[in-house]
């Protein structure tokens, strides 16, 4: 088969149908690489430059500076907790209407069951709340809950993903990560985004719930607690400060000649800025991590004295958030329970056979710390521009799974909630049927919820992007408004 052409270049000749069509498509591929190059070439330099995490501007003015996420992994029961549903009560060991025969992620499920616990009205707003959490039943006149949120999958990996980066799959990035290359950090001695574990264990997917993922690696997330330091952040044995010093200069001069020979990597200069942080943390991170700095009466605020070794070790990582919070950190995401075990609920919220026992256990680990870090920032005037989220995954069934006394998971309608910058409090937002079964009024996605939080850091979702492999990344994907009743 003959591919190539030799008849002579003759430029009065006209092309015939074929040549014309061949020429065309590899003319429009050189202009799309031409436009694919370009636009990754202006999305990377912001990573390359030394200030990477400068403070930068919003796209208007926010209430929020700072953010901290408390995650409670799990699947925390809505109905349990935060929203009360009298008529759940009324028709204990009754089918629920209309769902007898329905199936669900672990099986067949029994007949509707009431809460265990208690409730009462709160505060100015007369909130309901679960006599499980009387210590942050005082705040509700501080917290916005939105009780109609709908997750897109009812397995805690993907979902957690979902709540924590918008998506269900990994590989994007986290809502820290965005929230860092939107609006950098205060700090230049600690990382930007700090995300602390819980005592007992990474949560499901571990890092990729703070990853940047197609972002530069500058915005990921820094892992540590007060049990567990940052990773390989002491001096070796014998080293001097002195010494120490010495050579950072020298290593920042060789550095600073790579970089000139090879501008524009952004991969490089993201590493050079992140061994110089490093640097700053070794002087910075000892003093943040040490709560024992903290007087006497925050720790028992906190509950960092208790005799329970999870509640306690709770306690510290919120006081830990708050101190990264004062020292300029943008966004700390703060864990309340670890990944699965062979155990149901065992070290997180995961309650499918003993629900009773299983919160409460969690429920004091949880209640007065949490309480504490609201109240602690309040009264040193930081909840006026902290943003404060509680988050889960997704909800659980108002019935009894068969044969056990627990609940199964519920994506179809559950309850997160904020509080502080620009939040209305004592605002109860949407709600579930008279079950606490699906959404029904003001039906929001997590979407919505990730929409609303940029909104009070003045972020418009819709224009802050990101191009990766020809398209426009957002955190709320081509999805989200913003959940104006909750905003003050």
């Amino acid at each position: 088969m003959k591919h190539r052409d030799d008849r002579p270049l003759n430029t009065e000749r006209w092309l015939d149908r074929r040549e014309f069509l061949g020429t065309m498509g590899t003319g429009l591929g050189s202009i799309a690489l031409a436009c694919l190059l370009a636009e990754e070439a202006a999305a990377a330099p912001r990573a390359a430059e030394a200030g990477a995490l400068a403070p930068r501007a919003s796209h208007f003015p926010g209430k929020a500076k700072r953010v901290v996420q408390i995650f409670c992994p799990g699947a925390v029961s809505q109905i349990d907790t935060f929203e009360y549903k009298p008529e759940l009560i009324a028709r204990h060991g009754q089918p629920m209407p209309g769902q007898e025969k329905l199936v669900t992620f672990q099986g067949a499920n029994g007949n509707l069951m009431k809460s265990p616990w208690g409730w009462a009205r709160h505060g100015k707003s007369g909130k309901w709340v679960s006599d499980l959490l009387p210590h942050l039943a005082r705040h509700v006149d501080d917290i916005a809950f939105v009780h109609s949120l709908t997750a897109k999958s009812n397995t805690h990996g993907p979902a957690m993903l979902q709540m924590n980066t918008g998506f269900i799959l990994e590989g994007f990035p986290s809502m820290g990560a965005w929230v860092t290359y939107a609006l950098g950090t205060a700090s230049q001695n600690l990382p930007a985004f700090v995300a602390i574990p819980d005592p007992r264990g990474l949560p499901p997917n571990g890092p990729a719930n703070w990853n940047s993922g197609f972002l530069p690696a500058t915005y990921q997330g820094t892992a540590f607690n007060t049990d567990k330091p940052i990773a390989n952040l002491r001096s070796p044995s014998g080293a001097t400060p002195e010494g120490e010093a010495a050579l950072r200069g020298f290593l920042g001069r060789l550095n600073g000649e790579h970089l000139k020979r090879n501008p524009g990597h952004s991969d490089l200069s993201a590493r050079v800025s992140a061994y110089e942080l490093a640097a700053r943390m070794q002087l910075s991170a000892p003093e943040v991590t040490d709560i024992t700095r903290e007087n006497g009466a925050t720790l028992k605020l906190y509950g960092a004295d208790s005799d329970n070794p999870h509640k306690a070790g709770y306690a510290r990582n919120c006081i830990l958030a708050r101190r990264l919070l004062e020292r300029g950190v943008r966004f700390v995401q703060l864990y309340c329970g670890a990944h699965a075990s062979a155990v149901d609920g065992l070290l997180n919220w995961d309650a499918h056979r003993t629900l009773k026992a299983d919160y409460e256990r969690h429920c004091p680990i949880m209640d007065q710390p949490t309480a504490a870090l609201l109240a602690d920032l309040k009264q040193r005037g930081m909840l006026d521009d902290t943003l404060v989220l509680w988050c889960t995954e997704f909800g659980r069934m108002p019935t009894h799974q068969t044969g056990s006394e627990g609940r199964d998971h519920n994506p179809n309608g559950f309850t997160s909630w904020m509080a502080g910058a620009g939040v209305r409090g004592g605002t109860s937002y949407g709600a579930t049927d008279d079950f606490g079964y699906r959404a029904e009024q003001d039906v929001s996605t997590i979407y919505d919820f990730h929409a609303t939080v940029l909104r009070l850091l003045g972020l418009d979702h819709e224009k802050l992007t990101f191009y990766h492999n020809g398209i426009q990344r957002r955190l709320t994907d081509v999805h989200g408004h913003v959940i104006e009743p909750v905003l003050a």
